[in-house]
């Protein structure tokens, strides 16, 4: 039986620790069925590559994108021997200090919980289909936007 795979992609503000508890309630994960979970949270900085930053939109090609997200998180899953993984993205506009991303990983052990979050962030940074249109304040307080690319860290 493989794990329970939940992601979602929504333009609405979220609070990661609450989707989380939620989600915790509300699965199938019973008292003592896993020894670990990992959880990361990502959250917009006002600042990118040396340059104050007001706002960014995220885009992604709705379909394609949840596709591409369930093949990699089931096949992660299934390497990592997963209990449980969530993963919440937002899309549209984001500002400063909203959350992006919740990645939750449940399993036996520690090890395994721990690699799952980290590898599933590290795509999902680097390799998933968002596109990052930020803008900037300039010196003159006025506002310039850019695409930024895909990056690691």
């Amino acid at each position: 039986m493989g794990a329970e795979v939940q992601i979602e992609i929504r333009q609405q503000r979220f609070d990661p620790w609450q989707e989380l508890a939620r989600y915790q309630n509300e699965s199938g994960l019973l008292p003592g069925s896993y020894g670990a979970c990992a959880v990361f949270v990502g959250a917009m900085r006002d600042f990118n590559q040396g340059e104050n930053v007001r706002e960014m939109v995220l885009e992604h090609y709705a379909g394609m994108t949840e596709k591409l997200l369930i093949d990699h998180a089931e096949a992660l899953a299934l390497r990592h021997d997963l209990l449980e993984l969530l993963i919440l993205h937002r899309v549209g506009r984001i500002l400063p200090n909203d959350s992006i991303v919740l990645v939750a990983a449940w399993s036996a052990h520690r090890e395994a919980a721990l690699d799952a979050c980290r590898e599933m962030m590290e795509y999902l940074k680097s390799q998933a289909t968002f596109w990052k249109k930020e803008t900037l304040i300039d010196s003159a307080d006025s506002a310039r936007q850019r695409w930024v690319d895909n990056v690691s860290g």
